[in-house]
């Protein structure tokens, strides 16, 4: 199919290997009634196989095959894909994911009516083997609270992975390859505290594939994972964002759930000076007893104290 001059929507696809789930997003593009898109294929796959699907789908679409050599890693493949885009709007779609109608894309396109730069929707989270799902929707009476702080995504990303979201390409924010676990959570931060604004699409119109299990074993509460990248967010954002009682306790859950009680324990993974309010947090999560640290209600109130006593310290 003839390329468009300037595609109203750019859909980034970073593939890698997954070329089952590939071509069922694929499909699930193929359907849908909005058709003033381009789809750009960033590879960093060593075999053609992914090329070979791409190639089929070239005469239903218009679409642009890239090949990484060498291969860019999560989330340079993602950044390669918005480099690639001609589009006046950018959407990531993660090759597990998929539209869940075919009316999606046209939803996304009549948000970008509302002047706003950055848009996502509610989605469903499948259960890959048991084919369960999970609706998931963005809970508007945090809204004001989310813009005000968006490092507030860190104790719980209400928005969701990056395949619900578009972005204005005029934004011109890339995805942090230093991290990854909490790469969205940063890409978000940056896009809201440039931004202040935000559109959100009341349907269930993404389906985002989940393995549970892999999720689960190869990220969280894995310390040489979270807390890098916990120190990376620090750096970049300062301590601002710990005045907020909903992102102290976060790091007090995080320092917890990995068994950080000290100084000491932090410095096997981080070798840098934490900083006072941190380390003050760490030295309160040493004199709780172990015991209370594993029931949540008595972890919680001694984190409420801690942050009473520790709030005055912060510093940007």
């Amino acid at each position: 199919m003839e390329p468009l001059l300037r595609p109203l929507i750019s859909i980034c696809i970073p593939a890698y290997k997954n070329v089952a789930f590939l071509r069922r997003l694929l499909d699930s593009i193929s359907i849908q009634t909005f058709k003033e898109f381009e789809v750009i294929i960033t590879d960093d796959s060593m075999d053609d196989e992914v090329q070979q699907i791409a190639n089929a789908y070239t005469t239903k679409f218009s679409l642009h095959y890239y090949r990484n050599r060498p291969p860019f890693g999560m989330p340079g493949n993602w950044n390669a894909g918005i480099r690639e885009a001609r589009g006046e709007w950018i959407k990531i779609m993660h090759d597990d994911d998929w539209f869940a109608s075919e009316d999606a894309l046209q939803l996304f396109a009549n948000a970008t009516g509302q002047n706003n730069k950055f848009i996502f929707s509610f989605y469903n989270n499948i259960y890959l083997g048991s084919n369960t799902e999970e609706k998931i929707s963005f809970p508007r009476s945090q809204c004001s609270r989310l813009l005000s702080q968006p490092l507030l995504l860190m104790a719980n990303n209400i928005i969701g992975p990056p395949s619900v979201c578009m972005i204005h390409k005029n934004v011109n924010i890339l995805y942090d390859v230093r991290l990854r676990w909490r790469v969205d959570i940063d890409y978000y931060a940056s896009i809201l505290r440039k931004e202040r604004k935000m559109t959100t699409i009341p349907q269930y119109i993404i389906n985002v594939g989940i393995n549970a299990e892999q999720v689960t074993n190869s990220t969280k509460n894995r310390p040489e994972v979270e807390l890098p990248e916990a120190f990376v967010l620090l750096k970049k954002y300062g301590t601002e964002p710990l005045s907020n009682i909903y992102v102290y306790d976060a790091w007090w859950r995080m320092f917890r759930n990995m068994n950080i009680l000290s100084e000491k324990d932090l410095s096997r993974y981080i070798d840098e000076n934490p900083g006072d309010m941190v380390r003050k947090m760490l030295h309160d999560l040493s004199k709780v007893p172990i015991a209370f640290l594993k029931m949540g209600i008595l972890s919680k109130l001694f984190m409420g104290i801690s942050y009473l006593t520790n709030k005055h310290r912060n510093t940007k």
